[in-house]
């Protein structure tokens, strides 16, 4: 389960930045056409949702197994875990949002808009994706927390 969990929130996040730094900016300068950029944003759909829903199952196997009621909200371990349940949910949010913004100006033909109305919403999960990899370097760390 950890495996699982690290590699789809590794590759959840990653996928995230590389929108936000390496295909936004392309968008808003205009040099790209909205057909590819289409079919880039849905492979992030399904990336975000797919990591989404694994995530939720294995991270809700491994806090059945490894904690209770009382020691999610009465121990700094177990309040990292419910920030990284916040985090997660802001970032499926927010990858939503700037997705389909994205997608709404690409269907009309639009590059450069949609991509500007997007960019706060990607900047945001980006810095989100950062929050959740350092919540789950801490929680990996038996000596941290």
């Amino acid at each position: 389960m950890y495996v699982l969990h690290l590699v789809f929130g590794g590759v959840w996040t990653g996928s995230v930045v590389f929108v936000t730094v390496g295909i936004l900016p392309t968008a808003q300068d205009g040099t790209a056409n909205a057909e590819p950029l289409r079919a880039v944003v849905e492979k992030l759909r399904w990336v975000s949702r797919a990591s989404a829903l694994v995530l939720l199952a294995s991270g809700g196997h491994m806090a059945g197994t490894l904690y209770t009621v009382e020691s999610l909200t009465g121990s700094s371990r177990g309040h990292l875990v419910l920030t990284m349940v916040a985090l997660w949910l802001g970032l499926a949010a927010l990858v939503e949002i700037g997705s389909s913004k994205l997608a709404d100006g690409f269907d009309q033909k639009k590059v450069r808009q949609p991509a500007r109305g997007a960019r706060p919403f990607f900047l945001a999960a980006s810095v989100v994706a950062a929050g959740l990899l350092v919540v789950g370097g801490l929680l990996a760390s038996p000596t941290l927390v």
